[in-house]
């Protein structure tokens, strides 16, 4: 039987191993099980340093019988086989419980693949029960001793059921019978580009001969993995552009023109450039689709507001939808702030948000459907059925990552094809903003305005500096006696739970350590101490989470805000957009349970007005570790930018992507955003030229099927983000 990529796993393999692969890996087709590349690859010849090896996690090694033995076991019938495998240098030892007849087969002598995880017993190191898979002495009679002992031997991802070995017969049979596999580029350009055809890359990445073989079936690989996003990414922006909108010029002497006169201060350089790139799009006939990132602070909201005011002159409306309850009201106050009394009473901005009574919220809801609501603001309630626009021209999205692709999507669909334009926080390096987000212009805001006090950062090791505990909460309450107001950010609601709940919606951005211990400090426990710890126990301390209701929420921030709390402990419910320019100190408890980009956004919640702002990371990751390179990182700088290229590369080849965009993750395998990121930038251009001669892609079959197999439902509905 011929298999092609598109076939049932089930068909190739039996029923039993494709059900596996499917709850180990989420496979269902030969083409997923052919995507699941090598994680490493040994060589039969060379041994894995045993000494090496860190206990408590599972690793797979090649290695050679050296001793065996078999005695009784004291407590219980049977036998206790002890076998002996060593590397030249380190040795360790594999037992197992009632399998004498594993005696016959490791022999001293013979070398193999012994996966499992590894453990400690008496000061040894040792595998319990290992997976193994002993080299075939007629394979090695059968060709030269040399040419066997250095062909790579592929190590894929595995799981206790279905280990490495498993894997590589299920493949193997998969490839004995593989048909024509679909080539996403054309024979002149693979030439051009000296890459393999799909089918031979496939077969020498899960069968290479050299480690040539493996280092051409890669690269090819990658190509076209690069290849398919950028194709797929430019395709999103071409069905964008092909849409007609309503052009928005602004005219002279209009609303925007008096907003401007009116404006007491100067637009950095930055925004003069992006309002004007704005502008420009809003002119055009064809929908805007960009992407604003800027530090906190930089002054997107007003890039967004001079947007809006744009589209209003020709009577059109524009949308801000905030991730939370509390950031669309703190958006409406600041909107009619710097509008003022007159342009507020023309543009009548309305807040339409789910927490509001019925009467209220039918009454902004009125307005909005009449069109005298020019400038609304609001959270998920704008996507309700019962919300309708008379002329959506704008939809602004706040803090994109914080807000669903679909929700977006059913915003944007209640206007004719209306300009978006996305804020964002979350400085983007180049290498992912053309990856992930390569349907979207992007500008930068990186001028911030003048006027702002500026922010000092501090690391405080209690691990190495216990007293520094003490004196994080006696400098909070000196600052509190100044008249300013603090938060504390926990990494846990309630650690006493045995599992410390994230926020709804939140997801580890840190990578893994390889420590298992949860956060030390949660909400409930931390302003529990603060009501009894001598600096703080006469302050005004209140706690905030994603449990609590949101009415009770919002009360608090609302009290923050006014000067009635002096000090919040929160979880990362503040992370985006709360602002209180009296709150001078940020203390970040467990700092190394967070990721670089979002200690950096907690950061930017203080020194917002004419306060200098403190920053204190308190953290118990020892020097030099991973996590701590990450706290020590964020106090060393200040640019948002310069810390997302450190990110990058504090994770090293990790896959960002998800980080950016969730859904844009799954089918990249190979490419890596850093390393890659010439590669990314030629398929990009491949992708353009195919495109600009052959926008269906009708006479690229291939490339078109590979789109529709491996750009899923979820990242076809990430490329239309916007």
């Amino acid at each position: 039987m011929t298999l092609s990529l598109d076939d049932a796993l089930a068909d190739a393999v039996g029923t039993a191993p494709a059900k596996s692969l499917d709850r180990a890996f989420g496979m269902k087709t030969v083409g997923d099980l052919l995507a699941h590349y090598p994680r490493r690859y040994a060589k039969r010849g060379d041994l894995t340093p045993i000494l090496e090896l860190p206990v408590g996690e599972t690793a797979t090694i090649v290695a050679e019988v050296r001793r065996v033995q078999a005695r009784p076991m004291r407590q219980r019938r049977g036998t206790l086989l002890e076998v002996v495998i060593g590397d030249g240098v380190g040795e360790m030892s594999l037992t197992f419980f009632g399998q004498a007849w594993r005696e016959k087969e490791l022999q001293p002598g013979r070398r193999g693949v012994f996966s499992g995880k590894v453990g400690e017993y008496r000061g040894a190191l040792q595998f319990s029960h290992p997976d193994y898979q002993l080299f075939d002495d007629e394979d090695e009679a059968r060709e030269s001793a040399e040419s066997y002992a250095e062909r790579p031997l592929p190590l894929y991802p595995a799981t206790g059921k279905t280990p490495t070995w498993q894997i590589q017969k299920l493949i193997g049979a998969v490839l004995d019978d593989l048909g024509d596999v679909p080539d996403p580029l054309p024979a002149d350009l693979r030439s051009a580009q000296r890459l393999l055809p799909a089918r031979k890359a496939l077969l020498l990445v899960h069968r290479p001969e050299t480690e040539a073989d493996v280092r051409a079936a890669r690269r090819t690989l990658r190509m076209h993995e690069a290849l398919v996003m950028q194709t797929a990414l430019l395709q999103q922006r071409l069905s964008v552009r092909a849409l007609a909108a309503t052009s928005r010029p602004a005219a002279p002497g209009g609303l925007l023109e008096r907003f401007d006169d009116a404006m007491p201060f100067e637009l950095t350089p930055d925004q003069r450039d992006v309002g004007a790139r704005i502008a420009s799009d809003l002119e055009a006939e064809v929908p805007m689709n960009r992407l604003v990132q800027g530090e906190v602070g930089s002054g997107k909201t007003l890039v967004a507001l001079r947007a809006m005011l744009q589209v209003a002159e020709s009577g059109g409306q524009a949308a801000l939808i905030a991730p939370t309850e509390v950031l669309a009201a703190q958006h409406l106050r600041s909107i009619a702030k710097m509008l003022g009394p007159d342009l507020s009473a023309e543009l009548m901005p309305t807040l339409l948000t789910g927490q509001m009574s019925a009467p209220e919220r039918r009454r902004a809801a009125l307005r909005v459907a009449a069109g005298q609501a020019r400038i609304v603001v609001g959270t998920h309630a704008l996507l309700s059925d019962k919300t309708t626009f008379a002329d959506l021209g704008l939809v602004v999205v706040d803090e994109q990552h914080r807000f669903g692709v679909e929700q977006r999507e059913t915003l944007r669909a209640k206007g004719s094809n209306p300009h978006v334009l996305v804020l964002t926080a979350t400085p983007i390096p180049r290498t992912v903003a053309m990856t992930v987000f390569g349907d979207l212009d992007v500008s930068t805001i990186r001028t911030m305005p003048k006027g702002r006090a500026g922010i000092e950062t501090f690391v405080a090791p209690i691990a190495e500096k216990p007293g520094w505990f003490g004196r994080v909460w006696e400098r909070a309450a000196e600052e509190v006696a100044k008249g300013h107001q603090v938060f504390v950010v926990c990494a846990a609601i309630d650690t006493d739970q045995e599992t410390p709940q994230k926020e709804p919606g939140e997801t580890d951005e840190i990578p893994d350590d390889g420590e298992e211990r949860g956060p030390r400090f949660g909400v409930v426990q931390v302003a529990d101490t603060l009501s009894r710890h001598e600096s703080t126990k006469d302050l005004r301390v209140a706690p905030l989470h994603g449990r609590m209701p949101g009415e009770e929420k919002d009360r608090i921030m609302t009290s923050f805000a006014r000067g009635e709390i002096d000090m919040i402990v929160a979880t990362t419910v503040i992370e985006v957009g709360v602002d209180v320019p009296n709150a001078s100190t940020m203390i970040i408890l467990d700092a190394d349970r967070f990721g670089v980009s979002q200690l950096h956004q907690l950061r930017g919640r203080v020194g917002r007005g004419g306060v200098p702002g403190l920053c204190l990371l308190v953290t118990e990751a020892l020097p030099l570790t991973p996590a701590r390179e990450r706290v020590e990182a964020v106090a060393a700088t200040l640019d948002g930018f310069e810390l997302a290229e450190v990110d990058l590369e504090l994770r090293g080849e990790g896959d960002v992507l998800g980080d950016a965009q969730s859904g844009a993750r799954s089918s990249l395998r190979l490419l890596r955003v850093i390393k890659d990121a010439p590669l990314i930038q030629q398929a990009r251009d491949i992708a353009q030229d195919i495109l600009d001669d052959d926008p269906t892609l009708e006479g690229h079959p291939d490339l078109s099927a590979l789109i529709s197999a491996r750009v899923t439902t979820e990242e076809r509905a990430a490329l239309r983000k916007n």
